[in-house]
């Protein structure tokens, strides 16, 4: 297999095992609306990380890398809809 396509795949096992591997706890996140156990400055990092990995993979030249771009706009989603419910119990529901 040439290096190119290994890659690929790497980057697609990537992609998936990350949004499968994060999904779950987003779901049940916004399902509930507990944030009891999320810290906030752990959810505010991973936020700005997967957005700075979304960005890296649609400016890479020569093309766009999709995996890393998919994937990260599915977590830096995730992650802000979390991050929001968490502010919002951390300050205005316990109030």
């Amino acid at each position: 297999m040439e290096q190119g396509g290994f890659y690929e795949i790497c980057g697609i096992v990537a992609s998936v095992c990350m949004v499968l591997g994060y999904l779950p706890q987003a779901i049940q996140t916004i399902r509930t609306r507990n944030t009891d156990g999320i810290a906030l400055p752990t959810f505010l990092m991973m936020a700005i990380g997967a957005f700075s990995f979304m960005l890296q993979g649609l400016l890479h030249k020569p093309e766009i890398i999709w995996s890393l771009f998919l994937t990260n706009l599915i977590t830096s989603t995730c992650s802000c809809i979390v991050f929001g419910i968490k502010i919002y119990n951390d300050f205005f529901k316990n109030k």
